[in-house]
């Protein structure tokens, strides 16, 4: 499979559209998924998705490692995102409709994950860019730093201040809850 993703990679490079579509195809919904943890809402996680087919489809061509494909394209949602959050300025608030479109935490109950991804919405977004990145894509530290621009050290702290932040709420909501 990751052979084949390979070739895929390297035909969309080369200009082949067929191919640079199934790539797309294949990797939609973890696009979709992760634009959503930014943006908050179906229409704006739409349009990330979109965008960054757009882009990615514009530069192809510039990849220079078929095999960062996934890293490359994550990092071109990952500006779009910012690009639309800086545009609109607004904070749409979760809705359970919302939150019910959005894939649970494996092993933990579904009230649970919605109020693990409502949190994970308010952090940072530093935080919250590494911890989706590391947690919901197992990405490496050193796949999260390039496609954060920043130091792994920083990926690091960032974890760990964010998984803190989690903590700390998480315990606050078990006192008042």
């Amino acid at each position: 499979m990751k052979n084949q993703n390979i070739k895929l990679v390297k035909k969309a490079i080369n200009g082949n559209t067929k191919a640079f579509e199934l790539l797309i195809k294949q990797h939609y919904e973890q696009l979709y998924r992760t634009a959503f943890l930014y943006v908050h809402n179906q229409e704006d996680s739409l349009d990330i998705v979109q965008e960054t087919t757009y882009q990615a489809f514009k530069s192809i061509h510039t990849l220079k490692n078929p095999e960062y494909f996934m890293t490359w394209l994550t990092r071109i949602l990952i500006r779009c995102s910012r690009d639309l959050q800086i545009k609109s300025k607004t904070v749409i608030p979760l809705t359970e409709n919302m939150l019910s479109a959005v894939k649970p935490f494996p092993e933990i109950k579904n009230e649970d994950s919605t109020m693990l991804l409502e949190i994970i919405a308010n952090l940072d977004k530093r935080y919250r860019t590494a911890i989706i990145l590391f947690y919901y894509h197992d990405h490496s530290i050193r796949t999260i730093s390039e496609l954060m621009e920043i130091p792994e050290g920083t990926v690091k702290t960032y974890l760990s201040r964010g998984k803190e932040a989690l903590r700390k709420i998480l315990i606050k909501e078990q006192c008042h809850g």
